[in-house]
């Protein structure tokens, strides 16, 4: 029987929390802190929209500024302008890292796994990612096999993406321009 004592426990209660305290939280001044919560909670927010597009774009490992163009333009209309591009950039950072740790399929189903379950989201991030895709004016093969694999892992079917596609070139609302459902 293990018996600790209520000075041991509050000791180990404090090394535990400051152990658990995010470093780039605890900053020195109020402006630092609310900064560094600001780029959490957009990276929480939009994170793994912004690294499903940069994978289709990273597909045919040619990142060009036409599609880093388009991203950036899907990142401020989704945020309604809060990404910034040192949040941007901090994003496509930390992508390229996980690409380059893990390798491309194990991040998309990393990403599918974040963004799966919400409908209008899978929507959004396919319509953007095939947005991303087209933006040098063609989708090459890698990037439409990264672009098939998000929508079978978010469960668009290719009636469904078909539709998506064809509403976009008809110049229909897109899902982000669309008015939320009460």
């Amino acid at each position: 029987m293990i018996h600790l004592t209520p000075a041991t426990l509050d000791k180990l209660k404090e090394r535990l929390r400051a152990r658990g305290e995010r470093a780039s939280v605890v900053l020195g001044s109020a402006k630092a802190s609310l900064d560094a919560i600001e780029a959490m909670s957009v990276v929480s927010e939009f994170g793994a929209l912004c690294e499903a597009m940069f994978l289709v774009m990273l597909a045919d490992k040619k990142v060009k500024n036409v599609e880093r163009d388009v991203l950036r333009g899907a990142m401020r209309v989704l945020s309604n302008d809060r990404v910034r591009s040192t949040h941007l950039e901090s994003m496509l950072d930390a992508a390229a890292r996980g690409v380059a740790e893990e390798g491309l399929e194990k991040r998309l189903a990393a990403v599918i796994e974040r963004l799966r379950g919400d409908e209008g989201r899978a929507e959004t991030v396919y319509i953007l990612a095939a947005a991303v895709a087209a933006a040098d004016a063609a989708i090459v093969p890698e990037e439409s096999a990264v672009l098939h694999a998000l929508a079978e892992g978010l469960g668009l079917d290719e009636a469904r993406t078909n539709q998506l596609l064809s509403e976009i070139e008809a110049g229909d609302v897109l899902p982000i321009d669309a008015p939320k459902k009460a």
